[in-house]
């Protein structure tokens, strides 16, 4: 019988699901994080989602996850215990995460923050220093000393500021943050000038806060990048070692292994 984890990473904007065996990650789906779904509207989704993957509800071996949502963990809780008879089990209060956190107030760190930074240690064990750039709801730099976990920087997220930036001004298209070249155009249209001050604005963000983070961090340090615009912005960004989309669930499911929970 094929057996599948079933991964959680919940955010303010999205819930993003994966299934993975002990190998990795095997495919991943994503759900808007809305608070009026009920424990039956989820856990009927999961249920086509691992019929779609091609696994049977039977076939999940356990589920893990982080969230930044409280108020939604019990949704997914009860559509879990309703329709696949298994607990959440939430990092980093199920499953601690084997880093020394030295926050000032180590409980105020964002789950997903601490997941994808152990995520980037274990994934690249050689160099000393290590900077996971998520870019999320917001864009968060997260630092990693040996196996400690350091801080890190939090700025505005690429479609928040997109979102602000036209909730503010009439008449601003909608753009897609998407472009088709590696060096940014003068822009002859509204669209073209938005994407392309978007996508290299925060290339030349992440590019100068990680040279100076280069500074501070104990050497060789080498740049992550993962969330939903890290491909977009690494293909014209100069200072990332590794890309990895889907850090924090591969992230979860090394936690799993690595604790020898047996659900």
């Amino acid at each position: 019988m094929k057996k599948t984890l079933l991964l959680f990473d919940i955010g303010n904007t999205n819930v993003k699901i994966g299934m993975a065996d002990n190998t990795g990650l095997t495919t991943s789906y994503v759900l808007p994080t809305d608070q009026h779904q009920t424990p039956d509207s989820i856990g009927l989704r999961l249920l086509d989602m691992v019929r779609h993957a091609g696994f049977a509800p039977g076939d999940v071996e356990a589920c893990v996850g982080s969230s930044v949502v409280p108020s939604f963990d019990p949704v997914i809780r009860d559509a879990l215990a309703r329709y696949f008879s298994k607990r959440l089990l939430l990092a980093p209060g199920d499953i601690p995460v084997p880093l020394e956190n030295r926050y000032t107030h180590p409980e105020q760190v964002g789950a997903d923050r601490l997941v994808a930074a152990y995520a980037a240690r274990r994934l690249y064990p050689e160099p000393y220093s290590l900077v996971s750039v998520d870019y999320g709801t917001a864009t968060t730099f997260d630092c990693v000393e040996g196996e400690a976990y350091l801080g890190g920087l939090i700025c505005p997220g690429v479609k928040s500021a997109a979102g602000a930036l036209a909730s503010r001004t009439a008449k601003l298209p909608r753009i897609s943050l998407e472009i088709s070249g590696d060096m940014p155009v003068v822009g002859r249209d509204t669209s073209t000038s938005l994407n392309h001050g978007f996508i290299f604005g925060f290339a030349a963000m992440t590019e100068g806060i990680c040279q100076r983070l280069g500074n501070v961090l104990q050497g060789p340090m080498q740049v992550v990048a993962t969330g939903g615009f890290a491909q977009s912005i690494a293909r014209v960004a100069s200072c990332f070692d590794h890309v990895r989309p889907d850090l924090l669930l591969e992230g979860l499911r090394l936690l799993y292994m690595e604790s020898g929970i047996k659900e």
